[in-house]
């Protein structure tokens, strides 16, 4: 018989700290890309692996149909979400979408929403983490798990009044249920 997963336990930003969190993400040139996580609670995978023709400007929505993970081989590769609740249309602000049209204004003809500086493909999920922990660290905060992030972002949704269906809706969840846990 197999041990229990141990369940890490989930953190979250203080409300009070993301300022000081996006501010250091504004300094390693990266503002659009975790600024669009906070605001989103998007998994590692599904924010690398945006592409602009994801991005509606007009309708402010964010399209998630695929996501980066690892080929056997090791290397980035792109899949379908893990569930049919994966693929989604998430609403965003217009802040948003005006930092994300000046993002785009830099690579115009990348096809990748936020390429790498080094190989201006899409970012490896395990570089978004390192990127997250230099964040985390200038910014003067503890260590926290990228997928933190995503909890941070459910977490102060529901307490700025979003109801539990919209937000698991909004992540991608399967249930409310896990929403709730």
């Amino acid at each position: 018989r197999l041990p229990k997963k141990e369940k890490k336990k989930m953190q979250i930003i203080p409300p009070e700290k993301i300022g000081d969190y996006l501010k250091a993400a504004e300094e390693w040139g990266v503002l659009p890309m975790f600024y669009l996580e906070l605001i989103s609670g998007l998994r590692k995978g599904e924010l690398v692996a945006l592409q602009w023709s994801d991005l509606d400007i007009e309708n402010k929505t964010i399209s998630v149909s695929k996501q980066a993970g690892r080929n056997n081989a090791g290397e980035p590769d792109i899949t379908r979400p893990k569930t049919d609740n994966s693929i989604r249309k998430i609403s965003i602000p217009q802040d948003a979408v005006d930092l994300l049209v000046a993002e785009h204004q830099k690579y115009p003809n990348n096809p990748w929403m936020f390429p790498s500086p080094k190989t201006g493909e899409m970012y490896h999920p395990d570089s978004v983490v390192n990127i997250h922990k230099k964040i985390l660290k200038d910014a003067g905060l503890e260590h926290l798990r990228f997928h933190d992030l995503r909890h941070t972002f459910a977490t102060l949704a529901l307490q700025n009044g979003m109801d539990v269906k919209t937000l698991s809706a909004i992540i991608g969840h399967i249930s409310s249920a896990t929403t709730i846990d």
